[in-house]
Formats: structure tokens, C-alpha cells, sequence
């Protein structure tokens, strides 16, 4: 599973990486994904967070 962050919509609200703080963390003013493979444990978490972002700058697959 990947995610991808889009950082041009992204309003730095910082809700993801408290919903799954092994995948997302903030960088400055925006989450950025720290891997580039998600393991299946951190799966639900990381589609949970991308669910739950309120500009819907998360995208996974």
C-alpha cells in the first residue's frame, strides 16, 4: 500500500499524524509520508487518517 500527500492541498492541520503517527509526520507546514511502502499493520491507520482529513489532501492505494 502507498500513500501520497498532496502538499499544494494539504492545510497542515497535523490530524493525520496523530491518527496514524507511524506513516504520517508534519514537515514544516505540511504531512509528508515517512515510507514508501506501508506495511499491512499500519494499513487501517493510514487509510483512517487519509479518510479523515478534512481537504481530502491524502490519497491511498
Amino acid at each position: 500500500m502507498k500513500a501520497v500527500v498532496d502538499g499544494n492541498t494539504c492545510i497542515g492541520c497535523g490530524l493525520c499524524a496523530q491518527i496514524a503517527p507511524d506513516v504520517y509526520e508534519m514537515s514544516g507546514d505540511v504531512a509528508v509520508v515517512k515510507m514508501a511502502d506501508i506495511p499491512e499493520a499500519q494499513a487501517a491507520d493510514a487509510r483512517s487518517a487519509a479518510e479523515q482529513c478534512p481537504v481530502s489532501a491524502i490519497s491511498v492505494s
